[in-house]
């Protein structure tokens, strides 16, 4: 298979040298480097690149050259080849040129020249970058197929666990394709067996739980040790936190995930406002830095498990698992976050996984092509999601209960939904039906004061309200009635607490002592990425204290 194509542009001979010599000593040997030196110049070359079928990875080009600048060549690129990773080299003076250019072409990075040394300055960029794209174009050799019915709640389950856990994968639906139809002879399965999904190493599996799909992978769905420092029940943004400072801290730590890591935030197409990520980054990008930074420190992670209980044990605090043996820890983390809320209205839960979704990743857009997509929420994830689902669906109607967007929704994200021309706003809107026979078919909308409405609809996304998972903490853990947890100040004070301990319960403590919490499953909560983030971290802080005391 031909290797993809990096691409320098820059008029200066000596300066387009210099920039392929660094290229080709880090990425030749996985990447075909070349050169240009104008503007046409270089969009000729991707011109026949594109004709030819062969996938061009990043174009790095610089601002200043006659006749066409770098933006200009740029966006161009972005034109032919939408999935190519845009680099901009630039001078000090050009910086505020670079920064529009984010959101005008959609600009992935731009480098200040010179960029020397490029062990520090050039290649830790394009590594990211790189990885990104690799992950976006899959070997196919090396990738996971699944056989199903586009409109089956089980086949959507399987798709959305690959996901969220970075799996690449291709989707075959029945009836559609010939692979299709002769992955299904060889594999002997009928209808009661879908989805069917195939790996690379040969293994097929019929309808298979989440636990089974994940021990085929190679992920780790048990624990290894028999008492752990600290157990992390949750692997969102504040779970991972929790675990990158606490294995870094020689704490042997784990962390328990029902489903994949990431959480809500790992769902968002686009997290703009995190500090240091001028273009933002994807809920995935930073989950899979996270976990690879946590791993790196020796945490483990174990998935697809569901927590179904909590015991104390003495000065031990279990986690107790559903099919797997619980876990022991000096310790325990809550940071199980929040799931959105189910919408109650007559026919939707008939339908979902079938065209109604509770949340969506950033890959799910591209199924939308060409159809109306529905987003029920009024919060930055429902904002981002409908952004995301713009670039792909004809049109795109934000259902929001309340009187406008500007009372739950960042304003960043407010000016670029209101400026989409694809996207209706429907305020004091809400979802009081639906209906379809096997998939979504059609929604009915009733605005306050006002008729209700049957729309046709094949989709509709669900981001509202926030439902903490916590049943399992059994009453020892004190929450209030929508179920977060109480923590430090404001767990009620005397006797009624039952607090065991003649020192007060720390920062982020629960009613038990030794049991934290942190991020959106906490009462009071920013739900912001970057608190639940500087929640985790802190946590580990008071883990320390704690456990120097036990």
């Amino acid at each position: 298979m031909a290797k993809p194509i990096i691409l320098a542009v820059d008029d200066d001979p000596a300066v387009v040298a210099a920039v392929v010599r660094d290229l080709r000593v880090r990425y030749g040997e996985d990447y075909r480097v070349v050169r240009a030196t104008t503007g046409p110049e270089a969009l000729e070359l991707l011109a026949d690149l594109v004709l030819k079928d062969r996938q061009v990875a990043a174009v790095v080009s610089d601002q200043r050259m006659p006749g066409m600048t770098g933006i200009e060549v740029l966006q161009e690129v972005r034109q032919q080849s939408p999935d190519t990773k845009l680099v901009l080299l630039t001078a000090y003076a050009d910086t505020d040129v670079a920064i529009r250019a984010i959101n005008d072409i959609d600009l992935d990075y731009y480098l200040m020249k010179p960029w020397d040394p490029p062990e520090e300055r050039l290649y830790p960029v394009l590594d990211d970058l790189l990885r990104d794209w690799t992950y976006s174009h899959p070997d196919r050799a090396s990738e996971v197929r699944v056989v199903g019915h586009r409109w089956s709640e089980q086949t959507d389950r399987v798709k959305t666990f690959l996901v969220h856990n970075h799996v690449p994968y291709r989707w075959l639906e029945v009836g559609q394709s010939d692979e299709a139809s002769l992955l299904l002879d060889l594999a002997g399965a009928g209808p009661d067996d879908l989805p069917v999904v195939a790996l690379p190493d040969g293994a097929v599996l019929q309808a298979p739980t989440q636990v089974e799909l994940a021990d085929a992978l190679g992920l780790r769905t048990r624990a290894e040790r028999p008492l752990y420092d600290l157990c992390i029940v949750g692997a969102g943004p504040a779970g991972l936190a929790a675990a990158v400072y606490a294995a870094s801290e020689g704490l042997q730590t784990v962390v328990v995930e029902r489903d994949a890591p990431g959480g809500q935030a790992g769902q968002s197409a686009s997290i703009e406002n995190y500090l240091g990520f001028p273009k933002g980054l994807s809920g995935a990008d930073l989950t899979h830095r996270a976990v690879a930074q946590a791993s790196r420190f020796g945490a483990e992670m174990v998935l697809a498990r569901d927590v179904v209980g909590f015991e104390t044990r003495g000065p031990v605090r279990a986690v107790l698992l559903d099919g797997a043996t619980d876990i022991e820890a000096r310790a325990v983390l809550v940071a199980t976050g929040v799931s959105y809320r189910r919408l109650e209205a007559p026919g939707l839960d008939e339908v979902v996984g079938r065209g109604v979704h509770y949340g969506a990743t950033a890959s799910e857009a591209s199924q939308t092509s060409g159809d109306d997509v529905y987003v029920v929420g009024a919060a930055n994830s429902a904002g981002q999601a409908a952004l995301n689902f713009a670039r792909h669906a004809k049109r795109v109607v934000l259902v929001v209960r309340g009187d406008n967007l500007e009372a739950s929704m960042s304003q960043y994200l407010v000016s670029r939904v209101l400026a989409a021309p694809n996207i209706d706003v429907r305020l004091r809107t809400e979802v009081v039906g639906a209906r379809g026979v096997g998939r979504l078919e059609a929604i009915t909308l009733c605005e306050r004061g006002g008729d209700a409405e049957v729309l046709e609809a094949r989709w509709l996304f669900v981001f509202i309200g926030a439902a903490p998972r916590t049943d399992w903490l059994g009453d020892a853990v004190l929450r209030d009635d929508r179920g977060f947890v109480l923590t430090g100040p404001h767990l009620p004070p005397g006797p009624t607490m039952g607090w065991p301990l003649q020192r007060g319960p720390y920062a982020l403590e629960t009613s038990v002592p030794g049991v934290f919490a942190a991020g959106d499953v906490r009462l009071d909560s920013m739900k912001r990425v970057a608190s639940a983030v500087g929640e985790g971290a802190m946590s580990v802080y008071l883990v320390h204290r704690y456990l120097a005391t036990t």
